[in-house]
Parts: structure tokens; C-alpha cells; sequence
């Protein structure tokens, strides 16, 4: 794979989640970009405990050889006004702009039941039931990428579990009805795995219109218990759901993920991002773990 062409970061909800403060509540936000660094990789996600105050963040950053590469932004269009999502947007974009990067990520919440923990993934994820509500959402994010677009940045839409934008069909449908200028994609081998889709073949779909990808594994054994008992999403993730790329206990085909984007060739961040409980995974130790599985098996 090019080194030129792709650059490696990390998530902090490696460390600390912020949909679920107990799991890593007590890790520092100073320790937590630390170890990215000290894992090798030269970019990071945003989460709640990094300062809010670019210049302080930027120093903090620097010192250390890390960039803000993307953050997630939460999409309320089924629950709350364009107007609203807009202004709430444009400040969002202001923080990302003084950081210095161009892609923004961020999925849709107002009807999710990715935070819920007592709601069944499957069965109580959000949905746009019919071809009006399917055109307007299409219409209302089609409008954030333009908005995003004239600003210099690329919006990556970020499929998720317990959302309206889950599976393929509900991927192919909103890429499908958006300008391909304005909205990209936001890849994630795990949620598509979580999801019963095959990652490789979703990547083979989607490689030319990805402008970020998020890597993660899927631990089987704990997918099927989510599917049997019909867990809800933060249940699966504090039972251990994902993994990093590198963790035996795995099952997504990484070896075909990295020859779809040396192929293609995708350019841009690849970036690890696999939330789990830091007290049952050290997440320094699993930072290492995919930093090193993904030098071996792709030069970068």
C-alpha cells in the first residue's frame, strides 16, 4: 500500500467512551493521545475530554506528532429542524477548520437507539419508513455536504448500527439519492460485519465514493450472543463486540479490505477505532496490537 497516499490515526473511544462514561472514565485525556503517539500512529478522532480551545489542543497535539484527522458530528435531521442542524454544523466545522483537517464524519442520532441501552439493536433501530421521508433526509444531508463542500471539506456519512443508515440497501439508498460531489461515505468493516453485510464486499462497492475509513474487528462468539438474546448496541459493546485488526478472536478478512484499498487506490485516513472496556482490553496494548498488524500487512 502507498505510504504517500494514506496516513494512520486512532480513535480516543479506544480509551474513554463517551456514550458510556464508566468505561474508561478515569483514563486522562493526556494519557490518551500519549499512547496514540507512542503506538506509532500520527492522527486522532475527537472525543469529550479533549480541549475545546484549539490553541490549547493544537499544542497539546503537536508536541506529540498528531493531527485531529476527523469528528463525529450527530445528525438530528429526522428529529430536529435543517435550520437548527445547519448552525449547529457551521460550529462544528469552525472547530475542525482551525485544526487543520478536511473531512467530517457523524452518522444520524434523532431516531437512533444507538444510545439506548435497554433497546434492542435490531429491532428498535431507527428507520425513514417511506419514499417522502427517504427523499427529504436524502434532500437535508445532500444540503450539510453542499455546505460542507463550500467550506473545503469532504462530509463522510458514517453507517451505524441502530440507525437509519445500517445495512447496504439503506447505504445504497442514501448514497444513491445524494450528490456524489457533496456525500461520501464513512466506511466501517465492523458496523457493516455487525450488521450481517461482508465488509470486502461493501468496500468493493463503495471504495470510490469513501472519504474516511474506520477499521474494527468483530468478535463472533459475542455477535451471535447479541443476535440470540437481541442485545442493544451498548450492551454488545461493553460485552465486547469489536476488537482491533491484529485480534485473533476476530473474523473480518483484513486481507481483502487492504487489497481493495491498495487497488483502488484509496487515499486518505485509515483510522482504527474499536470501542471497548479499557479495564478488560488495555487499550495501549490494542493500539500496539493493530499498529503492528497493519505495518505487516500493508507496509504503512
Amino acid at each position: 500500500m502507498n505510504k504517500e497516499l494514506i496516513k494512520l490515526g486512532i480513535a480516543p473511544i479506544n480509551w474513554t467512551n463517551d456514550d458510556l462514561p464508566e468505561l474508561g472514565g478515569e483514563l486522562t485525556f493526556e494519557q490518551c493521545i500519549s499512547e496514540m503517539a507512542l503506538a506509532g500512529y500520527t492522527g486522532c478522532e475527537v472525543g469529550t475530554k479533549f480541549p475545546r480551545d484549539t490553541d490549547v489542543l493544537r499544542e497539546y497535539l503537536e508536541i506529540r506528532g498528531l493531527q485531529v484527522c476527523n469528528q463525529w458530528f450527530s445528525f438530528e435531521l429526522t428529529t430536529k429542524s435543517l435550520e437548527e442542524n445547519i448552525k449547529n454544523f457551521h460550529a462544528h466545522l469552525d472547530f475542525l477548520e482551525a485544526m487543520g483537517t478536511n473531512i467530517v464524519g457523524g452518522g444520524e442520532v434523532g431516531n437512533s437507539c444507538q444510545g439506548q441501552m435497554d433497546v434492542s439493536v435490531f429491532d428498535g433501530k431507527g428507520m425513514l419508513n417511506t419514499a417522502e421521508e427517504w427523499k427529504n433526509y436524502c434532500s437535508k444531508m445532500n444540503e450539510m455536504g453542499k455546505i460542507a463542500h463550500d467550506r473545503g471539506f469532504k462530509l463522510a456519512f458514517h453507517h451505524h448500527m441502530g440507525t437509519v443508515i445500517q445495512t447496504i440497501e439503506e447505504t445504497d439508498r442514501l448514497l444513491d439519492n445524494t450528490d456524489d460531489k457533496y456525500v461520501f461515505l464513512n466506511y466501517d468493516c465492523g458496523h457493516f460485519t455487525f450488521s450481517g453485510e461482508d465488509p470486502v464486499a461493501a468496500l468493493k462497492k463503495y471504495v470510490s465514493r469513501t472519504a474516511h475509513v474506520h477499521l474494527k474487528d468483530v468478535r463472533p462468539a459475542v455477535l451471535q450472543q447479541v443476535r440470540d438474546e437481541n442485545w442493544s448496541f451498548l450492551k454488545a459493546v461493553k460485552s465486547g463486540i469489536f476488537t482491533v485488526p491484529g485480534d485473533d478472536n476476530g473474523c473480518v478478512d483484513f486481507a481483502g479490505l487492504f487489497k481493495i484499498l491498495d487497488e483502488h487506490p484509496y487515499q486518505g485516513w485509515i483510522v482504527v477505532e474499536a470501542e471497548q472496556d479499557p479495564a478488560k482490553a488495555n487499550p495501549f496494548k490494542y493500539a500496539l496490537k493493530a499498529r503492528n498488524f497493519i505495518r505487516e500487512h500493508t507496509g504503512v
